[in-house]
């Protein structure tokens, strides 16, 4: 039998100090709930609430760790304008 590949997500979520954390998952919902409980990243557990604000999903790992380095390299204002055109 031939294993399905799972679909992972690229995500963007704003925590309360109103900085960005990007990050890769299979499981958007889950995850979200593990940065807002405090067992999410290192980095978000002092910053919550954090909101969802961007998403790529249906992705390889491999696509989506790719794209997670690419907009981890990007200065704030080019993540903003990604947000900004996903929410509008």
């Amino acid at each position: 039998m031939k294993k399905l590949s799972k679909h992972w997500y690229l995500y963007i979520i704003k925590c309360r100090d109103g900085t960005f954390y990007t990050g890769v998952t299979t499981d958007i919902d889950k995850r979200l709930e593990r940065h807002n409980v405090g067992k999410g990243a290192k980095y978000t557990r002092g910053r919550r609430p954090v909101k969802l604000v961007y998403y790529e999903r249906d992705l390889t790992e491999r696509a989506a760790r790719r794209r997670e380095r690419e907009i981890k390299s990007w200065r704030r204002q080019k993540k903003a304008a990604l947000i900004e055109d996903f929410c509008s």
